[in-house]
């Protein structure tokens, strides 16, 4: 691919995968379901979309800077094309890269709301906080078409089951009339992310997600609706988007969101090479200043593999990073109801959907 040709992408190129075990067959190709607010007009581009058949959904979240237990994602890949999503080296478990093809091979779990159900009708089974999107978006374009997440919530609420999510695309307002319900028995909390109000960073940052007004109306709208709702801004990045902080929090404020979190910018393992091709095909000028900066939060490198030194960071950038969001919370959040800790004494098993009923 011509490295001139990447509106609406992410990646450049496919860096090499170290695993080349899994392959598919059953596959369908359909046009990129666009819709003016995700990507630039024009953009040609034809997504594969690849069928699989898990056997269990949830995942069991095992890091301390993730606040659920478990996590379920509907997809793996993602169209957003987030140059630095971390999510991308687990692509290469199925056989695929983590560059383009992490973006254009998108695998559908068309059978995760039988396996969520099946899953809550078990005996025993003891609800906990489920976290829709803890690897990737799970309101990324083609669920317009295919609805999995919204049936996945149908699901939690048919069994009153407490579930997070966090998106980086305002078609979560579709499924408003299910959050509300979901909110009205504290069983939902929404998490928009948005590490930029710069529209033009954000094209070429993440560029098929939803504008920047759309996501402020996403979180405006939600948050006037009852449903608890806060901001993700992350990751930031040294010297591209972390004169924002402020700003972006004194309009979340504004707008409505009760609470924000954010993290530091990793470069872990493929998603490294891809980053560095990103930032010097979009940023030439400033490309050394940025990596250096990465390099200087994570002691030297560009990751840092243990949870709790990635989410501190070192150095002085890391610590200007966290006083600013301090200051932040300090000037904008100080009289905020904080976000709830979801319910889980409604969760009911044995009836499931006769509970729609009533």
């Amino acid at each position: 691919m011509n490295p001139k040709n990447v509106k609406g992408q992410g990646a450049i190129h496919n860096p090499h995968n170290h695993f080349e075990k899994l392959s598919y067959v059953q596959t369908f190709y359909e046009d990129s379901d666009w819709e003016e607010e995700d990507v630039d007009e024009g953009f040609p581009v034809k997504t594969e979309f690849v069928e699989v058949f898990p056997k269990t959904l949830l995942n069991i979240v095992k890091r301390i800077d993730m606040p659920t237990e478990y996590s379920m994602n509907p997809y793996q890949g993602c169209e957003h094309g987030c140059a630095y999503c971390y999510a991308r080296p687990t692509h290469e478990y199925w056989g695929y890269s983590a560059g383009i093809d992490f973006e254009r091979k998108i695998m559908v779990k068309k059978s995760a709301p039988q396996l969520l159900e099946s899953l809550f009708r078990k005996k025993g089974y003891q609800p906990h906080e489920i976290m829709l999107s803890g690897n990737t978006d799970c309101y990324q374009p083609i669920e317009r078409k295919l609805r999995i997440t919204r049936q996945l919530l149908e699901v939690c609420l048919d069994y009153r089951h407490p579930v997070s999510i966090i998106t980086k695309n305002a078609l979560i307002l579709r499924d408003l009339d299910i959050l509300k319900e979901l909110a009205e028995r504290n069983l939902v909390n929404v998490a928009i992310s948005m590490p930029t109000m710069n529209e033009s960073l954000r094209k070429k940052l993440e560029p098929r997600t939803s504008s920047i007004p759309t996501k402020w109306k996403a979180v405006e709208t939600l948050a006037q609706s009852g449903v608890p709702t806060m901001v993700m801004v992350a990751p930031i990045i040294p010297a591209l988007n972390s004169e924002e902080i402020l700003p972006l929090l004194k309009k979340a404020s504004e707008i409505g969101a009760r609470d924000f979190g954010y993290t530091l910018v990793r470069l872990n393992d493929t998603v490294e090479p891809v980053f560095k091709d990103w930032i010097y095909h979009h940023f030439p000028d400033r490309a050394e200043k940025v990596l250096n900066q990465i390099q200087s939060i994570h002691g030297g490198k560009f990751n840092e593999r243990l949870a709790k030194k990635r989410y501190v960071g070192q150095g002085n950038i890391a610590d200007m990073i966290h006083q600013t969001f301090k200051i932040g919370r300090k000037k904008y959040f100080a009289d905020k109801l904080p976000m709830p800790k979801l319910s889980t004494h409604l969760f009911n098993g044995s009836k499931g959907k006769q509970l729609s009923l009533f």
